[in-house]
């Protein structure tokens, strides 16, 4: 498989998650991709755990305040910017990179001091882009279904 190159910052669309273009910071520092939650909540339905949260700040223009409910998570310890470690949600979606849609797992953080609320992260990366870090947004916009 050939590696695409792509910038420092990349749109990306998370069709699952109904978002259909945001800027994603690529951090080769971070493993997983991170995500900013606005609030998440772990829950019991029917004897099943359930995660509830939403995504992004309401001031960011693809926030769209929708509740997101998934049994596919997990606990994940992981050591933030600051070297210290946090228990944090990892949960599952995909993401449209370009023409590339690709199944990625996101931390769910709070990020709304930080200037990006999407991270992508090296697993993600390993083995698909090589990063110009001189360069932003060579992958163009997302495409989904074939469509601009």
């Amino acid at each position: 498989m050939e590696k695409s190159t792509i910038g420092r910052k990349e749109l990306v669309a998370l069709p699952g998650w109904s978002i259909e273009k945001i800027i994603a910071k690529v951090d080769t520092g971070a493993y997983n991709c991170a995500i900013h939650v606005d609030s998440v909540v772990e829950q019991v339905d029917q004897g099943q755990p359930i995660l509830e949260f939403v995504l992004l700040s309401p001031s960011d223009p693809a926030y769209s305040g929708n509740k997101i409910r998934t049994a596919n998570y997990r606990v994940k310890n992981v050591r933030n910017s600051f070297g210290q470690m946090e228990k944090r949600f990892l949960v599952h979606t995909r993401l449209t990179l370009g023409r590339q849609s690709i199944p990625v797992a996101f931390t769910l953080s709070e990020r709304s001091k930080m200037k990006h609320a999407v991270l992508l992260g090296r697993k993600m990366l390993k083995n698909r882009f090589l990063v110009d870090v001189a360069k932003m947004y060579l992958a163009g916009e997302p495409i989904i279904n074939n469509q601009p």
